[in-house]
């Protein structure tokens, strides 16, 4: 089975304090770290384990500046066998769509079984996975949290929907899945594996070795647009409501009757 990640390299929210500029046209980035987005890493673990029960190849692919070698580097040290960056000045400000437009480009110029993204991957928004799917006319499932290969051209995959039940479908291949958190524990990147894929060739693709016209993605190609970072201001606080749990429900319904929440 061949196997496409998508990955993307993200500030680490564990590491930093994430802020605006000035101006509200960014977050400050001097000195943030940077790591693999979580979801795209749960998402390479599970590829590695699936081509390890039913054979096959795992391929990670980033689109970002050259500095996204480094996360598709980690995750070939992790264990996919193959690395593809995506870089162009084009690209940049690409919004949902825009990604999705050039990642279908890379899986045209492969042969691909099966192509996983992060849950979350793209600022939280979750659309790539699915715009990506509609694009390649292909099924699609989203918060996918296990999966089974029953045949070479069937899965079958539980999703998280709410409440915290487990939902179980069967799904053709070639199909698009968003990974899902907790899906399993991604496993521990050692200096040796590093080090193995140091000197590895990964190669760099444009908008012209994929074909895609310069208009179509980044600024230019963008129907969503980001105008403005800020912080949202605190309030006031919470409220504790002290006394017995009848002198507490007695107040709490008095405090609601005095918003407006009962009558």
């Amino acid at each position: 089975m061949e196997i496409l990640v998508c990955v993307k390299r993200v500030p680490d929210t564990a590491e930093n304090e994430i802020e605006a500029n000035r101006d509200g046209s960014d977050i400050e980035r001097d000195d943030l770290v940077y790591s693999v987005n979580e979801w795209d890493n749960y998402a390479v673990e599970e590829a590695i384990q699936i081509a390890d029960k039913a054979g096959g190849s795992v391929t990670v692919v980033s689109v970002g500046d050259e500095a996204a070698e480094e996360v598709v580097r980690r995750e070939m040290a992790m264990g996919a066998n193959n690395g593809i960056l995506v870089s162009d000045d084009a690209f940049e400000g690409s919004d949902g769509k825009g990604i999705a437009a050039i990642l279908k480009a890379v899986v045209e110029k492969g042969n691909y079984d099966l192509i996983l993204t992060g849950a979350q991957a793209d600022d939280g928004a979750g659309q790539v996975g699915g715009m990506l799917a509609a694009m390649l006319n292909v099924p699609y499932a989203s918060v996918v949290n296990s999966i089974e290969v029953l045949s070479d051209s069937q899965l079958k995959i539980g999703r998280e929907i709410e409440g915290g039940n487990q939902e179980m479908n069967e799904i053709a291949l070639p199909c698009v899945l968003s990974i899902q958190t907790g899906i399993n524990e991604p496993r521990y990147v050692g200096i040796r594996g590093i080090r193995k894929v140091a000197s590895v060739d990964i190669p760099v693709w444009g908008a012209a070795d994929l074909g895609l016209d310069p208009a179509n993605v980044g600024v230019s190609g963008a129907r969503v647009k980001r105008i403005d970072y800020f912080v949202a201001q605190l309030g006031a606080g919470a409220e504790i409501l002290e006394g017995s749990n009848e002198e507490k429900a007695g107040k709490l319904i008095d405090l609601l009757k005095a918003k407006g929440g009962i009558k």
